[in-house]
């Protein structure tokens, strides 16, 4: 972090807890209502937030002393608007503290800088402060990440093995309980069975089968068919603790084409070389670099596709992978560029291939960083065949 060592510089985080995350993980306390985190120059940490939510936070939260809105109020007043009234009491609080400057992160809302500024207070942006502390997974937090995988390759069981039991008709559509099985009805039934083990897909899932998987982000729709690949890949919200999963396989139901075959062949290599390097000290480009070497090697293209390319072309139109944890995406990418990882990292592994002419193939893990490796959270099969 590049913070200042001014005396009377404190560190500022504010926002809802719930939905600004790099705030809950400083206070480790979910809240629905604007919230502020102060550290003070000597160390002492404050929260301000709503009065009645202040005897729960006290309970768990990581601050030293807990305050309301009611308890800073400025001359003039509080706002009616509970958020602007939370900054107004920011701004008090600081001046009553004598602090003239603060150091936050990229997330701040303008309305506390808004406030801070009004009172003469410099508000400086350090564009890494807490990255690195929520990529550095302590032993809860993986504790954490452990248990949203294990529920996530439990439902993607239940999905592969359902798709394994269905037959197909003679126009090879896959028919489940008599009717044709549908992506649609697919991500109905993996949101029903992640509600039932305590989790939740905000972000949806995909379950995207033949040539709609060569678009690596879409969702899937339309009926499931026989001899062609199904990309089913699972991000859940764990509600308890608010950490995901991600983990993603690909299935085919019958015949194997040739093609499919060599393509889910590079794909594991790729996987496997990726992991051999992720570790302390590499990088994510230098993980990146492992996979698409051997996407090249076996033949394959690395990035998006051009339009004047024939849909024959085959190729890994992403990164290796991402860190994981409050958010499904959070730093460190794995990809041109990616930092130095470090020991707690929790990333994917997801190495894949595209061709409009046949559909999608990725594989994914999660595996935490350590320094000599990393520690795969993942058990299940990566085969085509279930």
């Amino acid at each position: 972090m590049n913070q200042s060592t001014n005396t009377n510089q404190a560190i500022v985080l504010a926002g809802i807890p719930q939905t600004n995350l790099s705030l809950f993980h400083r206070i480790r306390f979910s809240v629905g209502d604007p919230t502020v985190f102060v550290q003070l120059p000597d160390g002492t940490r404050i929260m301000i937030l709503r009065d009645i939510e202040i005897a729960r936070a006290k309970q768990t939260a990581h601050a030293d002393k807990f305050y309301s809105n009611d308890d800073f109020t400025p001359e003039g007043g509080l706002s009616g608007d509970r958020e602007i009234a939370t900054a107004q009491a920011l701004a008090q609080c600081l001046k009553e503290h004598q602090i003239s400057s603060v150091v936050s992160d990229r997330t701040l809302p303008l309305v506390y800088q808004h406030m801070m500024s009004k009172q003469g207070i410099q508000v400086t942006c350090d564009l890494d402060l807490g990255i690195l502390e929520r990529r550095s997974k302590d032993k809860i937090e993986l504790d954490h990440l452990k248990d949203a995988q294990r529920i996530t390759e439990d439902v993607m069981r239940y999905a592969c093995e359902l798709i394994f039991s269905t037959s197909a008709n003679s126009q090879g559509q896959l028919i489940h309980e008599g009717e044709p099985l549908t992506s649609e009805h697919m991500i109905s039934l993996i949101d029903i069975a992640f509600l039932q083990r305590g989790a939740s897909t905000p972000h949806g899932s995909i379950v995207a089968g033949g040539t709609i998987g060569s678009d690596c982000h879409h969702r899937g729709t339309g009926i499931l068919h026989t001899s062609q690949p199904i990309i089913i890949d699972l991000f859940p919200l764990i509600r308890s603790t608010g950490y995901h999963g991600d983990c993603t396989r690909t299935i085919l139901h019958g015949d194997i084409p040739e093609s499919v075959a060599k393509m889910h062949a590079a794909v594991l290599e790729a996987k496997s070389a990726a992991e051999k390097v992720a570790k302390a000290g590499a990088s994510g480009e230098d993980v990146n670099h492992a996979a698409i070497s051997v996407i090249k090697a076996h033949g394959y293209s690395v990035g998006l596709p051009k339009e004047s390319d024939p849909d024959t072309l085959c190729t890994m139109a992403h990164g290796t992978g991402h860190g994981i944890g409050l958010d499904v995406h959070e730093p460190p990418l794995l990809d041109v560029n990616g930092p130095e990882l470090v020991v707690g990292d929790v990333i994917t592994i997801e190495p894949g291939l595209y061709c409009k002419a046949i559909g999608g193939l990725r594989i994914e893990d999660m595996v935490a960083v350590t320094e000599t490796g990393c520690e795969n959270f993942n058990s299940l099969p990566m085969s085509l065949h279930w």
